[in-house]
């Protein structure tokens, strides 16, 4: 399997049954926003860059405003909700209580990024056979981009709650799950959105 890495800079998974969509307007301003990051870098119809979804992360963790009365926190797992649903991309809000973990995943061949925008998470990835396991700080602030071939384990590892935005083009279709062996890495489940 060939793993593609994300860049130096600060993804979803799955989490308890979202909560209610967010309301009609901030829907609309949240996806006006995203859109119009996303557009200043891409053609219409084409997946979105890892680069152009790494601003649509950032300019929306920069504006707590948007969203931070939607953010629940749940001691089961990690709580979610996504924010915008495009043709092109879809945007995810999500908060992590302190031992909260995705688990290594894939996208589904979906290309990534996500922003931390409240507390720090922790990513593990490879990095191939001469680095092996790769352990990377993601504070606040922090924004990482990854492609569609990419997969990592993210997980709060902190003693405090953490909040995210993440965004995929194209939206997600499905994600599998992985566990880290002596081997590498070994696929054990998958998942679509029905899931979510």
């Amino acid at each position: 399997m060939s793993l593609n890495l994300a860049p130096d800079e600060p993804a979803a998974a799955q989490a308890p049954t979202p909560a209610a969509t967010a309301a009609p307007a901030l829907a609309s301003a949240l996806a006006r926003t995203s859109r119009a990051t996303a557009t200043a870098t891409e053609e219409a119809g084409a997946p979105l860059t890892p680069s152009a979804l790494r601003a649509v992360v950032r300019e929306l963790a920069e504006q707590p405003d948007q969203w931070i009365h939607l953010v629940r926190l749940s001691t089961e797992e990690r709580w979610y909700q996504r924010l915008v649903a495009d043709d092109d991309h879809e945007v995810w809000l999500i908060s992590w209580l302190p031992g909260q973990s995705t688990g290594f995943h894939d996208h589904g061949g979906s290309r990534g990024a996500f922003a931390v925008a409240l507390g720090e998470l922790e990513e593990l990835s490879l990095g191939g056979p001469e680095q092996g396991l790769l352990i990377r700080r993601v504070p606040a602030g922090t924004a990482r981009a990854f492609g569609p071939e990419y997969v990592h384990d993210v997980r709060n590892t902190a003693s405090g709650p953490a909040v995210t935005l993440h965004a995929y083009s194209p939206p997600l279709g499905s994600m599998a799950h992985y566990d880290l062996r002596a081997g590498g890495l070994v696929r054990t489940s998958e998942e679509g959105p029905e899931q979510w």
